[in-house]
C-alpha cells in the first residue's frame, strides 16, 4: 500500500496539539480523530485501543498514535493480534517500519520530535510501500 485513503488517528493529553497538526496536515485523506479532544490528562489506552481496533478490522488502512514517548500507545495497539505498531523518531525509521515490518500503526513520541518532524515522519510512512520477499516470512512470524 502506497497510498493509503483512509487514516485513523488518536492519542493522548501529550499527543494532543500534535494529532492536530497531523490532522490537518493530512487534509488530502479520509482521517477519524479517535481523540483525546484537548489536554486534559486522559489515560493513553482509552484512545490507543480503538485506532488499533479499527485498522485491525480493516475499517482503516493504516493508524496513527500520539503520546509523550510513543511507548504507552505502541505497546497498547501491539496488544492487538493484527496490528504492528511501530515507535518512529526519524523519517528513516518511519520509511523502514512500513518497508521492512508492514507496519501499520504509526507511533510518534511528541515529547521528542518537532512538529515538523512529525509531519516528515508522518509522510515517509505514508509514502512507503512494503517489499514483501524476505522481509514477508519475517512479518509472517510476528503473530502468536
Amino acid at each position: 500500500m502506497t497510498n493509503p485513503v483512509s487514516i485513523a488517528i488518536g492519542g493522548d493529553h501529550a499527543g494532543f496539539k500534535y494529532k492536530e497538526v497531523l490532522i490537518d496536515f493530512l487534509k488530502e485523506y479520509t482521517v477519524k480523530d479517535f481523540g483525546t479532544f484537548s489536554d486534559d490528562s486522559v489515560d493513553y489506552p482509552d484512545f490507543a485501543h480503538p485506532v488499533a481496533s479499527a485498522v485491525e478490522n480493516d475499517e482503516f488502512d493504516l493508524g496513527i498514535l500520539i503520546c509523550g514517548s510513543a511507548n504507552g500507545v505502541a505497546i497498547t495497539a501491539n496488544k492487538h493480534q493484527g496490528i504492528r505498531a511501530a515507535i518512529c523518531w526519524n523519517g528513516e525509521l518511519a520509511e523502514l517500519a512500513r518497508s521492512h515490518n508492514n507496519a501499520n500503526v504509526l507511533c510518534i513520541p511528541a515529547r521528542f520530535v518537532s512538529t515538523e518532524l512529525a509531519k516528515e515522519i508522518t509522510f515517509k510512512f505514508l509514502n512507503s510501500a512494503f517489499e514483501g520477499g524476505r522481509h514477508a516470512n519475517r512479518v509472517d512470524k510476528i503473530s502468536c
